[in-house]
C-alpha cells in the first residue's frame, strides 16, 4: 500500500530518535518489549515497486527504510487496533532508479503495510 511522504517522514523520525539510537521503542503506554521479528510483503506490492524502478537490473531495485509506527500512522493504517502497532518497527520501501540510491523527486513513492510479526503472527 502506498503511503504519503509525510507519514514516511514521521515514521522514520520516530525510529531515528528511539531504536536507531539504541533506545527501546515507545508504545502507547510503555516500551515495546516484544519487537517485530519479521515483515511480509506480497509479491504484487513488490512487483509494483520494481516496475517503477530502473529497467537495468544492476541499477534499479527497492530501497528499504527501517521505521517505526507513530501514534498517528498506527491509527491511520490500523484503526481497529492501533495500540498493537504504535512503536513497532516496520519497513517502508521506495523504488530506486540507480544503485547509488538516487531517486528523482517526482517519483518518490513510499510503500508500507506489510504483515508484521508480532502482532500478526499467522
Amino acid at each position: 500500500m502506498k503511503i504519503s511522504k509525510k507519514d514516511f517522514e514521521q515514521m522514520k523520525l520516530k525510529y531515528d530518535q528511539e531504536v536507531r539510537k539504541g533506545k527501546p521503542a515507545r508504545g502507547p503506554k510503555q516500551d515495546v518489549e516484544n519487537q517485530t521479528e519479521w515483515i511480509f510483503f506480497d509479491r504484487e506490492t513488490l512487483e509494483e515497486i520494481l516496475k517503477k524502478s530502473s529497467n537495468d537490473p544492476k541499477k534499479g531495485g527497492i530501497k528499504f527504510y527501517f521505521t517505526e509506527y507513530t501514534e498517528e500512522t498506527a491509527r491511520e493504517f490500523y484503526p481497529e487496533n492501533p495500540e498493537e502497532y504504535i512503536g513497532r518497527m516496520t519497513l517502508v520501501m521506495t523504488p530506486m532508479t540507480s544503485a547509488k540510491g538516487d531517486i528523482e523527486e517526482e517519483e518518490e513513492d513510499y510503500y508500507n503495510r506489510g504483515d508484521a510479526c508480532p502482532p500478526k503472527c499467522e
